[in-house]
């Protein structure tokens, strides 16, 4: 490793061996000495599920070539971040990556996304993080739209000598042609929610099984929301926190008398 070079932790949720995350350490490696501690399979929607009464298994891996340390783990998203701080480096590194996501982390989404709790993860143990989604579920979809501006967005974070500490970013790509996005839009979250329901089915045996699917719908009519930026094909960049306290809430409920 060049020790003049940033040490960059990579991970996603979609597992070690998809295209999003063989895009993001491409673009990585020209900015700092990668490291990549990815889930060996798929694990969206895991959120910020860690394995506390599981074992983990992690493996060394040279799918991206000789000169990217890698390792597949058995656990989560925030596993995979943790294991590769506290194991792997033994040390934080100076900016972890998470993704590319292969689908959409706007909105609410990131409550559920394994892909931005690796980021937040990441943001908690004070390092600088960035969960970068395209609007694309396809295992075959083009990056090079998301590498181009996530190449900037990664350049602009790095030149920034004074962020804060646990700075963290959500990253959104919209589902076009490289040369139809029209640039980056820095923005805050939608209030955008998923209407649940569940199928009820049946398997071969006749036994009854339920399959959760549901609508996503945008109540938000804001002009400045992730939401707005990538219905307008524009990257959507959203800088968010793990401190869920609601402030304005709080205020209020001081006002009781108990």
């Amino acid at each position: 490793m060049d020790e003049k070079k940033p040490t960059i932790l990579v991970t996603n949720d979609d597992g070690i061996t998809a295209k999003g995350i063989a895009s993001l350490v491409e673009i990585a490696k020209k900015f700092g000495n990668v490291v990549v501690v990815a889930p060996d399979k798929p694990q969206s929607g895991m959120g910020h599920a860690v394995s506390i009464h599981g074992i983990l298994r992690v493996s060394e891996s040279t799918i991206f070539g000789e000169d990217v340390k890698a390792f597949a783990c058995s656990g989560t998203p925030a596993d995979c971040v943790k294991f590769g701080i506290s194991q792997v480096l033994k040390q934080k590194p100076d900016l972890v990556l998470s993704g590319i996501n292969h689908g959409n982390n706007s909105a609410t989404n990131i409550l559920y996304s394994g892909t931005m709790s690796a980021a937040i993860e990441g943001a908690m143990e004070g390092v600088t993080s960035i969960g970068f989604s395209l609007l694309d579920y396809a295992s075959d979809a083009d990056f090079s739209g998301a590498m181009h501006f996530g190449s900037k967005i990664i350049q602009a974070t790095l030149n920034d000598t004074h962020l804060p500490v646990g700075f963290c970013l959500n990253v959104n790509f919209p589902k076009c042609a490289i040369e139809e996005i029209k640039g980056v839009k820095y923005c805050r979250q939608a209030e955008a929610f998923w209407d649940d329901w569940f199928e009820h089915r049946k398997d071969p045996g006749g036994k009854d099984y339920y399959w959760l699917t549901g609508e996503f719908h945008n109540h938000d009519q804001g002009d400045d929301t992730d939401e707005f930026a990538l219905a307008q094909n524009y990257v959507s960049v959203v800088p968010v926190q793990y401190d869920l306290t609601a402030y304005h809430t709080l205020k209020h409920i001081q006002q009781w008398e108990i």
